[in-house]
């Protein structure tokens, strides 16, 4: 199950989750984006949104008000759909209205191996190469992997930093999708926010502060997060020719 977290205030952009993106809002054109590749339900905590859900034959379910992050709200939302503790479910940010199915459905091929081989990963992600510009952008998240391609830190700052050839220096940008089964979605809910993640406003580092492993898959992409108007222009500019 395919489930986008989509709180309707946010303080970067005043209810972006509902701008108009080549005709739809956005997060309907993210939904409908991923929606065949699974069942697609909206977790948000905006009667609107729900109405937009309604009227576009989106599945939504109305969740709190007071979760600090899109992972909190898809459990609740998880919980209240009673699924099964081994459900894959994909956390797919409703700012990513332009993100590939293939990287998505990468996603969800690495859970389900995860799964097979009981490997001891609480979530899944991905990343991709940026440029040294864009690492510069504190919105474009970077990370920094170990040798066995899981997550050792991820930040707002250009890392990691090369001390004697920056501009050559491979910076890895992170895309804000995550793959869990519904018990390690639980397991990392279960957890206390961390002080890293309330620093850096990143979710998963509470994930690393608590010893736990985020497997980091490369893929190849040109989506990026949505943060700013400046995002949504760069992005329409981007994907003219390729709404769908």
């Amino acid at each position: 199950m395919i489930i986008i977290p989509a709180r309707l205030n946010s303080s970067r952009f005043t209810n972006k989750v509902l701008v108009d993106v080549a005709g739809l809002p956005m997060v309907i054109r993210t939904a409908k984006r991923v929606g065949l590749l699974d069942k697609v339900v909206i977790a948000t905590d905006s009667k609107e949104v729900m109405s937009l859900a309604k009227f576009y034959n989106i599945e939504s379910i109305l969740t709190s008000s007071e979760h600090k992050s899109g992972t909190d709200r898809i459990n609740e939302a998880a919980n209240l759909l009673k699924l099964n503790d081994d459900e894959i479910i994909i956390n797919v940010q409703a700012d990513e209205p332009f993100i590939e199915c293939d990287v998505v459905e990468t996603i969800i091929n690495k859970v389900k191996s995860i799964q097979k081989n009981g490997e001891n990963i609480i979530m899944t992600s991905c990343y991709k190469e940026i440029n040294y510009n864009l690492a510069d952008d504190p919105n474009h998240v970077k990370v920094i992997l170990d040798k066995n391609s899981n997550a050792i830190y991820f930040s707002r700052a250009k890392i990691p930093y090369h001390r004697d050839h920056y501009e050559t220096c491979v910076f890895y940008g992170h895309l804000g999708i995550y793959g869990f089964t519904k018990k390690s979605l639980n397991t990392f809910c279960s957890l206390q926010p961390s002080k890293l993640e309330q620093i850096e406003k990143l979710e998963q580092l509470r994930a690393i502060e608590n010893n736990y492993n985020i497997a980091m898959l490369k893929v190849k992409s040109k989506s990026f997060g949505i943060d700013t108007q400046e995002d949504l222009d760069n992005s329409l500019s981007l994907f003219k020719l390729k709404i769908i």
